[in-house]
């Protein structure tokens, strides 16, 4: 026997109304309720890449706990199109760097600029973005200029060279040697020590690389101050009086920065 209208309605709303309830995916209407690092379209979906994060993006989770910064919100197109604008015309990174492999990677992380107030959160993306800024010259370098020095640690058992790779820099935060790529490539599904050029080869796991040495050498040092920061990424040749032009270059960017996002850069900004 053929449904009646009656039945067919309240079968619809039934269905309607378990949709509703099946709760948030990344990909989900969630009225801007999305998980920390996933943006929000202008249409109200979270998710990643430029259809969630490009034009009319309304930022990520604006109502989560309160704790740390929402990367999205802050990381906004303007910000990180400051950064990149100021690389020169024939720059390599121009084309490679987007904010949308930026905020792909930090879904993985979901710790970066968590775990203390917004305040916080919002120096640690400015001291992120302070460090890539020059490491790689506003977005311009993808790798090291000079690709002479393996940075292979040959006592390190654990993580051994392969034959014919080198280690030198790549990628948002430069990372170098054999030990940074070896467990930066496990922890993102590629092979740091086969092929080190995966770093520079694809923009998320460039910022996943990046994101991974931050997690595990930096984060921790945060409330110590910006400081701390430096000596944890360069701290045997730039703090202790050591290169202080180029420690103050990176204060600089720091300071610059937190004024962008409206946050004091707090103390302890030397090394």
């Amino acid at each position: 026997m053929a449904n009646s209208p009656t039945i067919l309605v309240e079968v619809v709303a039934l269905g309607l109304a378990l949709l509703l309830a099946a709760g948030p995916g990344p990909a989900a209407a969630q009225n801007c309720g999305c998980q920390p690092t996933y943006c929000c379209s202008k249409y109200g979906y979270c998710g990643l890449g430029d259809p969630y994060c490009g034009e009319g993006c309304h930022g990520g989770n604006t109502g989560g706990n309160g704790n740390g910064a929402n990367v999205a919100n802050v990381v906004t197109d303007a910000f990180f199109n400051g950064i990149i604008s100021q690389a020169g015309g024939g720059c390599e990174g121009r084309n490679f760097y987007t904010r949308s492999a930026f905020l792909q990677a930090a879904s993985k992380y979901s710790g970066f600029a968590q775990g203390g107030s917004e305040a916080q959160g919002k120096r640690e993306i400015a001291a992120f973005f302070a460090h890539v800024t020059h490491e790689t010259g506003h977005f311009c370098y993808i790798s090291e200029i000079n690709k002479g020095n393996s940075y292979c640690d040959t006592s390190n058992r654990q993580w051994p060279c392969a034959s014919g790779k080198k280690y030198y820099g790549r990628g948002p935060l430069q990372i170098s040697w054999n030990y940074n790529y070896g467990p930066a490539g496990r922890d993102n599904g590629f092979d740091g020590l086969g092929n080190p050029d995966a770093v520079a080869q694809d923009a998320v796991v460039a910022f996943k690389t990046a994101l991974w040495f931050w997690t595990n050498n930096v984060h921790g040092v945060m409330p110590q101050g910006f400081g701390a920061t430096i000596r944890a990424i360069n701290g045997a040749l730039e703090c202790n009086g050591n290169n202080p032009a180029q420690m103050n270059a990176r204060v600089g960017y720091y300071r610059q920065y937190c004024q962008q996002l409206g946050v004091d850069p707090g103390n302890n900004l030397t090394c």
